[in-house]
This record gives C-alpha cells, structure tokens and sequence, in this order.
C-alpha cells in the first residue's frame, strides 16, 4: 500500500506541479545564487580580507535570500523534503562556520533522486560543486532539472540493462558554471568533508548532449559533403529521437563501466596511469553501447539505429576537435574510431568527400570493441607496465604517435627502474597528434562547437527559428 501511495504522489505532482522556474522565488535564488559566486575562492571559501571582499553582514544577507529562496520553493517538490531540509540546515552551519570551505555532505546524502526516478519530475539542486567541462572552482551553483525516465527505457533498464543510479535529466535552467559547455550532475564534485562510501546516483542532461549533438554534426555534414540516409538525416533534425538515444547510451555507457573483464578499476580514481587507458575505457563504454544498438535494432527496437548513429557521429565529429590537445582521452578515443574504420574501408575520405559504407559500419565498430575487449582479457594476466604497452600498439596500429614519443620507441628508451606512475611523466600533451583530415575539421568546427557553449534544446531551436 505505501508504494502505491507513493507512486500515485509522485505521479500527481509531475501531472499537477507548478514549474519551478516559473515561481518567483527562482529567479531570486538564482540572483543570490551568482551574487555568492565570485565572491568564492576555489575551494569554495570566502576570504574577507582579500582585496574587493565584501562585508560579512552582505553575504550573511545574501544567503540568507538563498535560504528565504529554497524555502518558498520546497512546496513544489514535496519528493526532495528531506534534501532541502538537509540543505537549509548547511547553507546556515556555512554561515555560522564563518564561510570556510564549504561540507554539503549531509545534504548530499539527503538528494536521493535515483530512489524515485519518474519521467518529467523537477528537481532543485543546490551545491558548491565544480562542474565538468565547466567552472573548475568549487562555487555555488543552482540547478532546475527534470527527469527522462519513459517507460520504454525503465522497461530496459529493469530487464536487460540494469543501472540503478542513473538518472537522464533534462535543464529547466541554471546558473553561471552550467552556462558552459557541462552536460553532467555527478556527486563527486560536490564539497564535502569527506566522500562518502559510495554515491548513489549521477545524472547526463541529455537535452545538451542531443543539441550539441545536432548543431555539430549538421555542420559537419555539411562540410564533408556526407550524404545521410532518409532515416538518419530525420533523427539528426529530431530533438526528441536524438535525446532519447543519448539517453539509452549514457545508461548503456555508464553500466559498462562496472561490466565486462577489467585488469584495473575501470573508473580509475586512485590510479595514475597513460591518458590512451582513460581513452579506450570510454571508447570501449561507447562500443558496447554501440554492439547492444546493434542488437536492439535486429529486435525492431526503434532506438537502436539512432543509438548506432549518435554513436558514430559524435565520437568521428565532435569528439576529436573538442578540447585542448593536453592529454585528450575522449579525443583519442574518436581518432581510433575514424582511423579503425577508414583502414577497413568503411569511411572514405575521397574528392573532399566523406563516404560511409552504412551496411558495414555496425560490423567493423562491433570488430574494435572485440578488439578492446581481447586486450582487457588478457590484461587479466599482464603486468601493468606491460598492459600499457600492449595499448599503446592497439592504438599506435591505427593511429600515428608523436614523431618525439619516448613511448614510441618501446620499454628501452624508457627507465624501467621507476614505478609505473612515474612513466607517465613520459607521456608526451599530445602522444597522438591529429591527422591532417581532422587538423582540417578543427579549423572548420571551432566557431560551431564554440557556439555550443550552454546550449539547450530550447536555445537551439530559437537560434534555428
């Protein structure tokens, strides 16, 4: 009986709620909110005796309006009681703690929106936190979002995909660090004293991801002179079929990471280790994200293709001209995929003229993720020193590296005498430089992928409009 009570709240409120956005207390959170921001330094402390600092009185006032702010608003979200509780009561012990660096991790633990994972249900978010892609200082930022959870992707998750913390979140708007190029709500970015044991949830807003996605590869079209399918062309013009895709991928991409033979902890966190091992852990995510659209598609499932195809054209397209070429793994992880599958045929590059070959494009991608996932199998029983090295020649196959590299000229140019952490000192910014193909779609793509800053589903199709 209490669950269905409790589903039928949850689904009166999404039916009946009043938008957040919309109260006038959000646009006074929000003020306050951009009010605290520079006065922050990096970890998130305010420092009153450095130069311009405000008075003590000003930002006692100012988040004072944040709390006034949080309270008015609380009504409307009667699912996140206990988080703005949790969050009052650490935005006033910040406050009566002198404004040091800030601990949210009661009210972390408070936010448990995986518990309740509803499609359309707004949530508030509140925290000092960085933001990927984004703000690198631990400053307040205020978030409304919204849930994507249909049915057909609860039935997937439930019965094939199974991925408890993940949430699919949509922008109703933000603050200054999310005005960035950021398309993710993760918890460890979030100040705490401590980090707690495990998170439990994390959340891809993929209306930014699908509307980047579009503007991007539309451009990059029409650079390349690539002639889509009918199928393909309508999804790239389709906000809605493009975010449901880049929802079933990130839920797909983010279980793999906990899936599969691993020789090392496939996050990473506590490991230092050669950028090309960040690159093929997403890269080899994106593939089995890929190999079961593949599989969806033979089922009839309508998301399939368009899961393949997100895949393929943001990884060849955006991927490798985003960023700085300090370390890129995600843009390493995209010039193995265009070279793997320009050295099998798939893509040619002729004329000034990009062609796919569509019917073997999902056989030769599935052929590299079985290519990385032999290479972890036996990283089972290697060394790690030797783990690198073997790829490093998976990736030195398909992609040239850096006429310079020490890494090129195998283990005995290398000190062998030191720890593996220590070689990567070895690792050159940029191990594998672009290829004059994509030297050349940078130079194109900047000004596009620039004007991707903050973009939404909603600011795309004004600027379309």
């Amino acid at each position: 009986m209490t669950e269905i009570l409790v589903q039928d709240t949850v689904a009166d409120g999404i039916s009946g709620a009043r938008r957040v956005v919309e109260h006038p207390a959000w646009p006074e959170l929000k003020n306050a909110v951009e009010a605290v921001r520079p006065w922050q330094s990096a970890d998130g402390s305010i420092a009153f005796d450095a130069e311009g600092a405000p008075t003590r009185a000003t930002v006692e006032a100012t988040v004072d309006r944040m709390i006034n702010a949080v309270e008015e608003l609380a009504p409307l979200l009667p699912h996140d009681a206990a988080y703005l509780g949790a969050l009052v009561a650490d935005l006033r012990k910040w406050v009566a703690d002198g404004f040091v660096v800030p601990d949210f991790l009661d009210s972390l633990l408070a936010f448990q929106p995986a518990q309740q994972r509803a499609d359309g249900l707004q949530h508030l978010v509140v925290f000092p936190m960085y933001t990927q892609n984004g703000n690198p200082d631990r400053n307040f930022e205020a978030v409304v979002l919204r849930m994507v959870w249909p049915e057909w992707l609860s039935e997937l998750e439930r019965t094939r995909y199974d991925n408890p913390l993940f949430l699919g979140i949509t922008f109703e708007d933000f603050t200054a660090g999310y005005d960035t190029h950021s398309a993710v709500l993760f918890p460890e970015t979030i100040a705490v004293r401590e980090a707690p044991e495990r998170f439990s949830w994390g959340g891809i807003f993929c209306d930014r991801e699908a509307a980047r996605f579009r503007r991007v590869t539309e451009a990059s079209v029409d650079i390349l002179g690539l002639e889509l399918p009918d199928d393909i062309r309508a999804m790239v013009s389709d906000q809605k079929r493009c975010q449901d895709a880049f929802v079933l991928w990130d839920m797909v991409h983010d279980r793999t990471h906990s899936h599969g033979d691993l020789p090392f902890d496939p996050f990473m966190i506590k490991q230092r280790q050669p950028f090309w091992m960040y690159g093929l852990e997403e890269l080899r995510c994106d593939l089995t994200a890929f190999k079961e659209a593949v599989k969806l598609e033979s089922e009839g499932n309508a998301h399939g293709r368009d899961v393949q195809y997100a895949v393929l054209f943001d990884r060849m397209f955006r991927f490798p001209v985003s960023g700085d070429r300090v370390r890129n793994y995600d843009g390493l992880g995209g010039q193995l995929l265009f070279a793997y599958l320009h050295k099998h045929d798939v893509v040619r590059w002729t004329d000034n003229t990009l062609k796919i070959d569509w019917e073997r494009a999902p056989q030769v991608t599935n052929q590299l993720c079985a290519e990385i996932e032999d290479l972890y199998r036996a990283g089972i029983d290697r060394p790690k020193l030797v783990h690198w090295f073997a790829a490093y020649d998976l990736v030195s196959t398909y992609l040239a590296p850096h006429p310079g590299s020490r890494w090129a000229k195998g283990p005995d140019a290398l000190d062998l005498s030191l720890p593996p952490r220590k070689l990567v000192d070895d690792v050159l910014p940029d191990e594998f430089p672009l290829s004059m193909f994509y030297e050349a779609l940078a130079k194109k793509l900047k000004n596009v992928i620039a004007s991707t800053k903050g973009i939404t589903a909603a600011s795309a199709e004004r600027v379309s409009a």
